[in-house]
């Protein structure tokens, strides 16, 4: 089985450096870039299974703006690294699809362990062959499908639509509990985000993107909805099919 391969965006190449050691020795194949151009590059010409993005990058460039440009095209695992531990900044990653956010300075098994959790979640762990289809969780909601195990979405329209690890989890969460009202601190402990930190916007931002994705009007939203003062209710009355 081939090794998850990494890519490290950092203008700093101690850090490359530093990260590209370690993660090798841990079993991962991993290539190092210090810009945004390098980025792309990298991403045109070979298939990772995460990146780890600094936020403030040479040449004026913006992780945040680089984040925003790769979730256009890709639904790669992304982890933020950043010097600075501003909560806005944490927020706005969120917003435009981060799956995880690290402060410098990071201790490197920190890093290792939430990599290996980021990875966890977007790939069902390996199953023996069974029958197609036999035991498979899937969750049917006003003409949604979502298949657990292949961590797939399909629309009314049988399209597949991308999700980030923690958009899937969210909806995951929010279907398996049907018309209860869940607290934004549920939601944490549920689809394990406790890693992005114990504030109410990150959870918030998860959502918002989350309706931009399910909702036929994201600003009316029917199927996730706000309890003011509470949290979210998920609407439908999903089917579940094995």
């Amino acid at each position: 089985m081939e090794p998850d391969r990494i890519l490290v965006v950092d203008d700093d190449a101690r850090i490359r450096q530093m990260l590209v050691r370690y993660f090798e020795d841990n079993g991962y194949r991993v290539n190092a870039v210090g810009n945004g151009a390098a980025m792309r590059a990298e991403l045109s010409k070979a298939s990772y299974s995460a990146v780890f993005l600094d936020l403030v990058l040479p040449g004026g460039e913006n992780g945040l703006e680089l984040l925003k440009e790769l979730r256009s095209t890709s639904d790669v695992p992304v982890l933020m690294l950043t010097g600075q531990d501003d909560v806005t900044d944490k927020v706005v990653g969120l917003e435009f699809g981060a799956d995880d956010y690290v402060a410098k300075p990071f201790h490197l098994r920190e890093l290792l362990a939430r990599l290996r959790t980021v990875l966890r979640r977007r790939t069902p762990a390996p199953q023996a062959a069974p029958a197609p289809n036999a035991g498979e969780e899937v969750l049917q909601f006003d003409g949604w499908r979502l298949e657990v195990g292949r961590r797939r979405l399909s629309s009314p329209q049988g399209e597949d639509v991308s999700l980030t690890t923690g958009e899937f989890d969210m909806l995951l969460v929010f279907a398996r509990n049907p018309g209860r009202v869940l607290s934004r601190d549920k939601l944490m402990d549920l689809t394990r985000s406790r890693s992005l930190e114990a504030f109410d916007r990150a959870i918030d931002a998860q959502i918002v993107r989350l309706r931009k994705k399910v909702e036929v009007d994201p600003k009316e939203p029917m199927m996730i909805q706000t309890v003011r003062g509470v949290g979210y209710v998920f609407t439908p009355r999903p089917s579940n099919e094995r």
